[in-house]
């Protein structure tokens, strides 16, 4: 890999360590559809003013469709899974199970894209889930049903992040590939269209107790403009670079950012959980990026 993909793999995890610390500040006050919805419609509106500064020529080869379902599966629904995590779970626990991602990356593939599936990237599996597990029923936060709805929940965002890092591959590189600037504003144009009714609906009839002070909207900025917008700039360019796998192994380098944000900034008590469900994590992805360059070489 070359050495700028490995600084865009390190910036990207700071990047998006952050974003678990900026939503654990915005959910809790504003609610879980409002989060979501401004975080991909910044995004949005961001990418439109950075493509507009650039004069990128808007062309999506006939993608455009394709990028919008991209964006429900990579940004809409994940970003609404966090969101609910974020009303129960510190950003150090959302950051973790965030590393489950090349796990769902290695099963997804293995199961509906050819991808071979040998006994040691079953057994890297095996060892992130008791890793999540561990992670679940120790530690500062008490185990019980939102706990475990936010878990389900981060794993639910694992598995679409799974699926999309396949499909990008798959719909995008195609006919010449497309530009990561483009393919990032589809996808956050596609996310925006995505939660806009459920963000309307929930506005109309449950709307929130409060929208927030000025923290929280400047953390939406930060989480729209820079976590999202920029973010996914970096990762549609690292597809195209160093493929899905690879790509997913961000997540891997995350936890620690998510960690560090959650306790400097927000105070949040470290344990020995975040300790023991961090190694087995890492020690499952170990496994699983170890087979994948063995078998490259063979």
């Amino acid at each position: 890999m070359r050495p700028v993909d490995t600084l865009y793999l390190l910036g990207l995890a700071a990047i998006w360590g952050a974003s678990f610390l900026f939503m654990r500040i915005i959910a809790p006050e504003i609610g879980t559809l409002p989060t979501a919805f401004f975080r991909v419609s910044i995004a949005a509106a961001g990418l439109l003013v950075m493509l507009a500064v650039m004069r990128v020529k808007w062309d999506f080869q006939g993608k455009f469709r394709t990028v919008l379902l991209l964006g429900v599966i990579n940004s809409g629904i994940p970003a609404t899974m966090y969101s609910v995590a974020a009303q129960v779970l510190p950003a150090g626990y959302s950051a973790i199970f965030n590393a489950t991602t090349p796990l769902m990356g290695v099963l997804i593939g293995g199961l509906f894209f050819s991808e071979r599936l040998t006994p040691s990237k079953i057994a890297g599996v095996c060892l992130g889930l008791l890793g999540v597990a561990v992670l679940t029923r120790a530690g500062p936060v008490a185990f019980d049903l939102p706990l475990l709805m936010g878990a389900l929940a981060c794993l639910l965002a694992t598995t679409c992040y799974g699926f999309a890092g396949f499909l990008a591959r798959r719909w995008l590189d195609r006919r010449g590939g497309l530009d990561s600037r483009l393919a990032a504003l589809g996808s956050m144009l596609g996310a925006t269209l995505f939660l806009l009714p459920f963000f309307a609906v929930s506005a109309l009839y449950q709307p929130p107790a409060s929208w927030g002070g000025w923290q929280v909207w400047a953390s939406l900025l930060g989480l729209g403009l820079v976590c999202t917008a920029f973010a996914y700039v970096l990762y549609f360019r690292l597809l195209t670079a160093i493929g899905p796998v690879r790509s997913m192994t961000t997540t891997f380098l995350i936890p620690p950012f998510g960690v560090l944000w959650g306790a400097l900034l927000l105070d949040e008590p470290l344990s020995m959980a975040h300790l023991y469900g961090g190694v087995l994590i890492a020690g499952a992805l170990w496994l699983v990026l170890r087979v994948g360059k063995l078998a490259k070489t063979l």
